[in-house]
């Protein structure tokens, strides 16, 4: 599904996207796929990545982010992903197991 790009930025727009699945994975393993958080410490977050996936002729929200934890969880968690369909898990988990290139 995913061409081969992944833009991990601040102006991604995530009003309205909501929480939609999980993926099981590293801290580490998030930067080395999605680069360092967009967002963090916030005040339910430590750590948020909005993302927005090339699909060929459209784009995918996404939003990988942490909930209501004292520190940002650095071995494997349940991390949220949000989005405004389960699109968002499908790209979040392909770009987890494949290369892409940023496009930020």
């Amino acid at each position: 599904m995913i061409k081969v790009s992944v833009l991990n930025s601040e102006d991604v727009n995530v009003t309205g996207s909501s929480l939609v699945g999980y993926v099981k994975t590293t801290y580490d393993t998030l930067v080395e796929k999605f680069g360092d958080p967009t967002y963090t410490y916030g005040d339910k977050t430590t750590a948020e990545w909005k993302l927005e996936f090339d699909v060929g002729d459209d784009w995918v929200t996404a939003t990988i982010y942490d909930w209501k934890t004292y520190d940002t969880p650095m071995g494997e968690y349940d991390w949220h992903i949000g989005g405004f369909s389960m699109d968002a898990v499908d790209v979040v988990t392909e770009a987890l197991n494949k290369e892409l290139s940023n496009a930020s």
